[in-house]
């Protein structure tokens, strides 16, 4: 068993306030009856320390509530509870404690369960409603009548409220409680409710004993069957629930049933737990602290990577776990097949990677990461450990879109339904650790919990579940919370929707699904220098010269020409022009031959157009061009093209391969400025005016194969 009580500064002129609020609510008949706050008494019963039950244990510290925990340490006897009847075991530790307290005529005792239990008022409001029933003993009320619906008919009518006794929690003065459980004469998997339903069904003895019911959730509120009742209530710098139905504010939320998911979101908000105000206000709380830590001393970790599928950019998710913020020596990576051989060198290809962790005294946490998992913050590892979590999962969406790795709610057949707060989580609006229902693709789970609370290996496999589903059901009902974090920014998840890998380099194709990390592998790192005026030149007059592409983009874009193969005879007669004819041939592929001309034209707005409009004070493209596409030199094929003006309001002409190397020759000269340039650079584009001032020419290409990308935009 476990006391405790907590003080705080204000806690002297708060028991004073207490006594004149409950003088002036018991004046009725001409007498008057202070209560002291230190003669109220809150128990409970818990065999083991759960996340619930210290949940339960935080809500009463923060209102300074005295808790005393029958059972702690025991062997549960009461039966499966949350299937069936029982929980006779709490009236029998109710029983004995009790007998302690048989003449404490002034002492008011509450017992309420503690796994599905949040405290969300004070004692002075506990003790202040309780009077108000003029009753020696209160119980919560329901809409069900369990675990015999047959009793029903013996309940007293109810105008409005609810009907049927629960036993989850109940308030009174200790004779009274003292006098009932001595009644108890059964066994530990009898069920509780039935022997107190029996005894407030007796009209006698409910008279004798004083016992009334809280129809209305003044004080005890079960979620089961009331879910829609009850409303998150934000003040600027509090959070109650408010059962809208009957217009009041309970002390007490109980997640009876099946409702232990709605009452882990209200357990997000409750009490004080986040307030627009103060934002997270328990998060720093119970960190576990790593500096100063020597890299031997780190948590060891098995990181299991999961590829189950095609995924865009996957070598540079291997490139990324290189760069963890986490000694390798504490790591233990696997999964991975085809790791360059560095710091991940002959990794463990065991398939089941959980059960390495669960057989292994020495594995401190088990993190598992799914390849479609964009991790651009290195010390996730770190930040995770740190929240000293059994199960947390960093928060990662995809960019721009609502498609997360967490369910904020389940719907009535456990699948996807969105929260209250779904979106603000996912956006970043509020900002915490929170308790869903539903986390996928990346956690972080703690060894010891695998060996101890989840030690069977098929948590994974349910019946017409999904492994991810089966996992995070499983883990809930051993009563394990799954947390997300959204504190730090972790990364992105990518969308592998449209991956075809039919193509040579599907990766080309992404920019539309996963534009931040098509810009990480194709665009130049100095691209965005360009747009604060800065790492661009001016060759010509108004022909400016800027980095846009990476070698990598500039590569298998040209392989991708290539591999098609079908290359125009630079005629010109040309079957795949509107008017069958071209005025200024070349030997070249057009973008929408190899069905990239869409994801073009996207380039072209996200990354062309900015430019111009920065280079070209005044002028606003829309970016749309007809002709897109790959132009190749040879000496003995088309080594250069003649003067000539471009369809276009302004033409962008980028460089794929390497002078000097590549090819010899080549470049552009333009007639009216007599100005050349001889040297393109690999992945740098010429960006020039089209019609009227810029006539121009195609420069011999002398020896090798000269590849350049030219779009006419805005024709």
């Amino acid at each position: 068993m476990e006391w405790w009580r907590i003080g705080f500064p204000g806690a002297p002129i708060a028991a004073l306030t207490l006594v004149t609020l409950l003088t002036a609510a018991a004046a009725g008949d001409g007498e008057q009856e202070a209560v002291d706050p230190g003669k109220l008494l809150v128990l409970t019963a818990a065999t083991d320390e759960t996340e619930g039950y210290h949940r339960f244990i935080r809500s009463a510290k923060y209102f300074n509530y005295t808790v005393k925990t029958l059972g702690l340490g025991e062997n549960w006897k009461g039966g499966d509870v949350a299937r069936t009847v029982g929980g006779g075991q709490k009236v029998r530790w109710l029983k004995a404690e009790m007998k302690k307290h048989a003449t404490a005529e002034d002492l008011i005792v509450m017992f309420v369960d503690s796994y599905d239990v949040i405290l969300a008022g004070s004692p002075i409001e506990l003790l202040w409603k309780f009077l108000q029933f003029k009753s020696k003993l209160v119980f919560s009320a329901e809409s069900f009548c369990w675990p015999e619906w047959s009793l029903a008919e013996k309940y007293p009518p109810v105008a409005v409220g609810k009907r049927f006794l629960n036993s989850g929690g109940f308030v009174g003065y200790a004779p009274t409680i003292n006098r009932i459980v001595q009644l108890w004469k059964y066994k530990d998997d009898d069920d509780d409710q039935l022997f107190y339903t029996r005894i407030y069904l007796d009209p006698a003895l409910r008279e004798k004993h004083g016992i009334s019911l809280d129809h209305k959730s003044r004080i005890f509120q079960n979620l089961n069957g009331a879910i829609d009742e009850v409303v998150l209530k934000f003040e600027q710098s509090r959070v109650r629930a408010r059962n809208v139905a009957y217009d009041t504010l309970p002390v007490v939320i109980h997640g009876n049933g099946p409702t232990k998911l709605q009452l882990n979101y209200l357990g997000n908000y409750i009490p004080n737990v986040w307030t627009h105000a103060g934002g997270c206000e328990v998060c720093d709380e119970g960190l576990l602290g790593l500096s100063n830590v020597a890299d031997e001393s780190y948590p060891r970790i098995l990181l299991a990577v999961f590829i189950e599928q095609p995924t865009p950019f996957l070598p540079q998710f291997l490139k990324r776990l290189l760069t963890l913020d986490y000694p390798y020596s504490q790591l233990n990576p696997v999964g991975v097949d085809d790791l360059p051989q560095t710091e991940f060198a002959g990794l463990n290809k065991l398939g089941s990677r959980m059960d390495l962790c669960r057989q292994d005294p020495t594995c401190d946490y088990y993190f598992s990461l799914d390849a479609d998992v964009v991790v651009t913050n290195p010390e996730i590892l770190l930040i995770l450990i740190q929240e000293n979590k059994k199960v947390i999962a960093p928060m990662v969406s995809r960019h721009g879109k609502l498609w997360s790795n967490f369910w904020g709610a389940l719907s009535p057949d456990e699948y996807y339904a969105r929260s209250e707060d779904y979106v603000e989580l996912v956006q970043g609006k509020r900002i915490g650790v929170w308790n869903v229902p539903y986390i996928s693709q990346a956690y972080l789970l703690r060894g010891e919990t695998l060996r101890q609370e989840l030690p069977q290996r098929g948590i994974f496999t349910l019946e017409d579940t999904d492994p991810d589903m089966a996992f995070c059901k499983s883990v809930r009902e051993k009563g394990i919370f799954l947390h997300i974090s959204n504190r730090d920014d972790f990364g992105r998840l990518l969308s592998k929707a449209r991956y075809n890998t039919s193509r040579l380099h599907p990766d080309l194709w992404q920019i539309l699904e996963n534009p931040l990390d098509w810009q990480d592998k194709y665009i130049h790192e100095n691209y965005s220098q360009v747009l604060e005026g800065e790492n661009y030149e001016q060759p010509c007059p108004d022909v400016y010269w800027f980095p846009v592409f990476t070698d990598q983009m500039c590569d298998e874009l040209v392989e991708e020409a290539e591999h098609f193969g079908e290359w125009s005879g630079g005629k010109h007669e040309d079957t795949r022009l509107a008017g069958g004819y071209e005025n200024v041939p070349t030997v070249d592929i057009h973008m929408n031959q190899i069905g990239f001309e869409k994801e073009w034209l996207t380039f072209l707005r996200e990354y062309i157009a900015p430019v111009t409009e920065k280079l070209y004070p005044g002028y606003y493209t829309k970016a749309r061009a007809i002709m897109n596409f790959m132009v190749r030199y040879r000496p003995d094929e088309q080594p250069s093209l003649r003067p000539h003006h471009d369809s276009s309001t302004f033409t962008i002409n980028v460089a794929l391969n390497h002078k000097g190397i590549d090819y010899e020759g080549g470049g552009c000269r333009f007639i009216r400025y007599n100005c050349k340039v001889e040297s393109p650079r690999k992945g740098w584009s010429l960006l020039h005016p089209g019609r009227l001032t810029h006539y121009h020419e195609g420069l011999p290409t002398t020896s090798g194969t000269r590849y350049i990308m030219v779009s006419f935009v805005d024709p």
